[in-house]
């Protein structure tokens, strides 16, 4: 095989990438559903107040949500700013070394509304991936895990 000559998938590989895409794209969308109708909450708005819960002092630097989220500044900015429109976040300006940056801390609020909202979502999570993958789940993260780290993205810890 020449450097430009790419191995086609076989027949199995097919199959196992189309049912891999249609999961990537279907999956967000039904969790988003699940929480925007009970919790009023959208996917992403739920992975930040998530991802302030498990930082020491529920709080963190704009840039780090976004590199959790992996979205650019602008947009989680103003997920951030939907969030805080509600009262479950607050966003302080902070100045150190000569540098300004801004924080995002979850409220006592957005931490009751996340508590109340992740029965739900975690329920969700489990009928539509845990259950049905069984005992391959941790396996299943393994794999993924090697892709994210193939991305270049942040292996993902629920402490900062």
């Amino acid at each position: 095989m020449t450097e430009d000559a790419v191995e086609p998938l076989d027949e199995v590989q097919h199959r196992a990438w189309i049912n891999l895409v249609k999961v990537l794209l279907t999956l967000p969308g039904v969790l988003e559903s699940q929480l925007l109708r009970d919790a009023d909450l959208t996917l992403l708005g739920y992975m930040i107040l998530a991802r302030l819960e498990a930082c020491p002092g529920r709080t963190l630097r704009m840039s780090e949500v976004a590199q959790m989220a992996n979205g650019s500044l602008p947009r989680i900015s103003h997920a951030v700013a939907r969030l805080e429109d509600r009262g479950w976040v607050t966003r302080t300006v902070c100045t150190g070394q000569g540098r300004r940056f801004t924080v995002a801390s979850l409220t006592d609020a957005g931490r009751a509304h996340l508590g109340a909202s992740a029965a739900g979502h975690v329920a969700m999570i489990r009928r539509l991936v845990v259950e049905p993958l069984g005992a391959d789940f941790v396996g299943v993260g393994e794999a993924v895990e090697r892709i994210v780290q193939v991305l270049g993205l942040p292996t993902t810890s629920l402490k900062p």
